[in-house]
């Protein structure tokens, strides 16, 4: 076979695509399976996954990993590692959720996109435009924001809101817009138009499509995309209820070993990075790219989110990159509330899509981790070999 030396995902983990900001039983082959009987796994690439996880959590690197390789049919390889909650010896399965973070992001710009092709927004929609009972409340710099430049990072406003846990008596949707309302009294603090991360600017953005509906964000997202999609796993924030395991636990590292936390970022943020999912779901939200035929949106609403602005190679919640051994294009991201860490790759041209969980985190560790599994899943789809 030809040996190959590739650089394959060197800038997949830049730090601001990182930052954003759930019964004691032993797996089975049989529930761990149970839905993906749509699609046929190729069971040798899941034990090399399986393998690849295994090593890492032994080696103490996280208390639970997954890691899958999809197509536009779905997945096609997983495997999963360790367990739910450190110390509690229940197994991570392969249907459990996991926390995406910041790639919650992609899907909050596809909602909108559901809404810019019936019309109710464009994407040159102003703040102003879409609420317009802010003209005379908030700095005139905010007032031509427009819904692109919050999606692709441009419109000139911080990382974060000041105090995304303000207001907490309030309904979200009024919640959200005081949150806005407040940090919007004084000047701009960077210039529009140029790249910026910001959590806080798909806040603004869910605002808009809140006041342009009148439907909070969580609504839309269930109605527009959770359920055509037929993402039942999908939810916000902590997965776990009451304190139970009956879903992975996010951890931090402290003197060496891991600790379960339930410190989740508030719920005024949840359309820049806290939606969870099992990865089968994920799969299907990936997969919009992935099919050519979709029931959510035309295909021309899709590749404008996948359509970097100009000199630079972010999009609207997506990182494109040029890669050779894709064939084209790739669209990638990462997520982390400081407790999970999740990434995906998505190579279009080839029909695939990488995914790599882990319910934990370590900046020092922890995305290069991640980095070595979805490397090796990459060579292993591509039957290269390791050099």
């Amino acid at each position: 076979m030809k040996r190959t030396k590739i650089c394959l995902l060197s800038v997949l983990f830049l730090v601001f695509l990182t930052s954003c900001l759930t019964a004691e039983t032993k797996d089975s082959p049989s529930e761990n399976q149970a839905v993906y009987s749509q699609t046929k796994l190729d069971s040798n690439k899941s034990d090399s996954i399986q393998h690849i996880l295994t090593k890492l959590v032994n080696d103490g690197k996280a208390p639970g990993m997954i890691a899958a390789i999809i197509s536009g049919e779905g997945v096609i390889a997983i495997a999963s590692a360790g367990e739910r909650k450190a110390g509690s010896s229940i197994v991570f399965t392969n249907n459990d959720v996991v926390h995406l973070g910041s790639c919650t992001k992609a899907m909050t710009s596809t909602m909108i996109a559901t809404l810019v092709a019936e019309g109710k927004l464009s994407w040159d929609t102003k703040l102003i435009e879409a609420i317009p009972e802010l003209k005379n409340k908030i700095h005139t710099d905010y007032h031509n924001i427009t819904v692109w430049q919050l999606l692709t990072h441009r419109a000139g406003i911080p990382k974060n809101a000041r105090d995304e846990g303000a207001f907490e008596l309030k309904e979200i949707r009024k919640r959200r817009l005081a949150i806005l309302e407040d940090n919007f009294q004084s000047p701009a603090t960077y210039k529009m138009d140029q790249f910026h991360y910001s959590n806080f600017g798909y806040m603004v953005a869910a605002c808009m499509a809140e006041q342009i509906t009148g439907l909070s964000w969580e609504v839309l997202m269930k109605q527009r995309l959770f359920d055509p999609l037929g993402m039942s796993s999908a939810g916000f924030g902590n997965p776990n209820k009451n304190k139970s395991i009956d879903q992975p636990w996010g951890h931090n590292k402290y003197a060496w070993k891991w600790w379960p936390s339930e410190a989740y970022y508030d719920e005024a943020i949840n359309p820049a990075g806290r939606v969870y999912c099992t990865i089968a779901d994920w799969g299907k939200f990936i997969s919009l790219w992935l099919t050519k035929e979709n029931t959510i949106l035309e295909h021309k609403y899709l590749d404008k989110l996948i359509e970097p602005v100009s000199g630079h190679f972010y999009a609207a919640g997506w990182g494109v990159t040029d890669y050779d051994w894709a064939k084209g294009i790739t669209f990638n991201h990462n997520g982390s509330n400081e407790i999970w860490y999740a990434t995906v790759i998505v190579a279009p041209k080839l029909d695939r899509a990488f995914v790599v969980a882990t319910n934990s985190c370590d900046f020092g560790s922890t995305p290069n981790d991640c980095l070595e599994i979805m490397n090796k899943m990459i060579k292993m789809e591509l039957d290269l070999d390791n050099e």
